[in-house]
């Protein structure tokens, strides 16, 4: 009785709280209500989790988590399943309780077959203590924010130690990533890995962080056949035999262009065309990773992937805007891998291309800004023609211009300014395209800036079924 009077008390106020944040502007209420919530009733999460009818989805890992989250979430929309999703990215355990409190009644009945929860690396021990997933996907491991997480193997321990607590949980994981396939000896459940084979644009060195490129069971250095970027690839170790394990859903025949990203693929249940409609090698990973958790859900392969072509970004995953006629590119920046394929995707638009970087530092940016010298901005340097100005703004806007300094990009193309009139700036540059690229807490005003502006093309979907 008075779990129930705790309940219905704690719905109550947080819709209170989500009304209210609403009215007042000052946000989306996706984690506040959250707070409120477990503050009230602390055995909220555990109990709204419970009523999934089919079961829990989690995706973890540091690069891709709402974009493949939110992949399966259209997947299960299109074969008719009602779902809980914490599709805006807020992926602490307060937004993870806001989701669920969004589709409850006042009396805590919650009428879903899913949840399908992204679910920050750091906060994965802590939220299957309350939530038991059915089905874990990891996307991939890299450095990030080391404040926060502290070094990758601390990350990649922290993840191992939660899955050997669930028997019976399977696994879906990225063969490429050695740090991701070493998660395999943890698994309570079945498992079933994805990846990318060798295309003609893998390459036979890799340039970015090496953390992760040595063997998670002896450390001696792996050796590479090729790499997709950074240390995913086709690995081995010479030491103890470690190695890349066959995927059983990957993509072949890669077809990268500026709008979407294509290959053939190869699965259990046969093979397809995999059209993602966005660009980006990693956004390829993230469809692979969804259509390998769509087969494990059910859903029949020709929905899914009919889903994944239909897929809209969420704000800030390479969402695209037009301003007058210039066409306008939003993307998330968070960490030095991430970052270098967001350069990556910069030098491959029509170019000259206007760049505004905005770089914050509150807590959920993390609070040292070091990684930024991780970053391979000195690919700035050499293609210096392809930009046409680098608007640097944000709390940390004129140590991002000295990053670029020392980068090597021409002086006269780095510019630090106030946040309205460095998007303004961008916008109306002379340059054939801009690029906006932001960490976390920038990425929100930074988009609400330039909403006033530009008009969205891939406008970020909102389903009633994934709502």
């Amino acid at each position: 009785m008075v779990f129930r009077l705790r309940l219905i008390t704690a719905i109550f106020v947080a819709r209170a709280v989500m009304w209210l944040v609403r009215l007042l502007g000052r946000g989306r209420g996706s984690s506040l209500p959250g707070m409120v919530a477990l503050r009230i009733c602390p055995g909220i999460l555990a109990h709204l989790a419970r009523q999934a009818r089919r079961g829990v989805v989690m995706v973890t890992g540091t690069n891709g988590k709402t974009t493949t989250n939110n992949m399966v979430a259209r997947i299960a929309g299109e074969a008719g399943y009602r779902v809980v999703v914490n599709a805006e990215g807020a992926n602490m355990i307060t937004g993870i309780t806001t989701a669920f409190l969004r589709k409850a009644s006042l009396w805590g009945r919650v009428d879903c077959d899913y949840a399908l929860l992204e679910v920050d690396e750091a906060t994965f021990p802590r939220v299957t203590r309350q939530v038991r997933p059915d089905l874990v996907v990891v996307t991939n491991f890299f450095r990030d924010q080391l404040d926060r997480y502290g070094e990758l193997d601390t990350t990649v321990s922290l993840i191992r130690e939660a899955l050997e607590k669930l028997p019976g949980t399977g696994l879906v994981l990225n063969a490429d990533d050695p740090l991701v396939a070493s998660l395999a000896a943890a698994a309570g459940g079945e498992v079933l890995y994805y990846g990318l084979g060798e295309h003609r644009r893998v390459t036979s060195s890799s340039s970015a962080a090496r953390e992760g490129r040595f063997c998670p069971r002896c450390g001696q250095e792996l050796a590479y056949a090729y790499y997709q970027y950074s240390q995913l690839g086709n690995y081995r170790c010479p030491g103890c035999g470690f190695s890349r394990p066959p995927a059983g859903v990957e993509g072949t025949e890669v077809l990268p262009e500026e709008r979407r990203t294509t290959c053939r693929l190869r699965s259990p249940a046969g093979d397809y065309e995999l059209v993602i409609p966005v660009p980006g090698l990693y956004n390829l990973y993230n469809g692979l990773a969804a259509f390998t958790a769509g087969l494990v859900l059910g859903v029949e392969p020709r929905v899914i992937t009919r889903a994944l072509a239909g897929y809209t970004p969420a704000t800030g995953r390479m969402e695209r805007f037009r301003y007058r006629e210039k066409p306008v590119l939003l993307n998330l920046v968070k960490n030095p891998t991430g970052f270098n394929e967001g350069l990556g995707t910069l030098l491959s638009l029509p170019g000259p291309v206007d760049v505004l970087i905005a770089i914050n530092d509150n807590d959920a940016d993390g609070r040292d800004i070091s990684w930024l010298w991780d970053v391979d901005f000195e690919v700035l340097e050499e293609e210096h023609r392809h930009v046409n100005l680098l608007v640097c703004t944000g709390q940390r806007g004129a140590e991002m211009a000295v990053r670029l300094k020392y980068a090597g990009v021409p002086l006269e193309k780095i510019v630090v300014e106030e946040m309205s009139r460095a998007v303004e700036r961008v916008l109306n540059g002379p340059g054939k395209t801009a690029c906006l690229l932001a960490t976390y807490t920038a990425l929100w005003p930074v988009e609400r800036i330039l909403s006033g502006y530009a008009r969205r093309e891939n406008r970020v979907e909102s389903l009633p079924s994934v709502s």
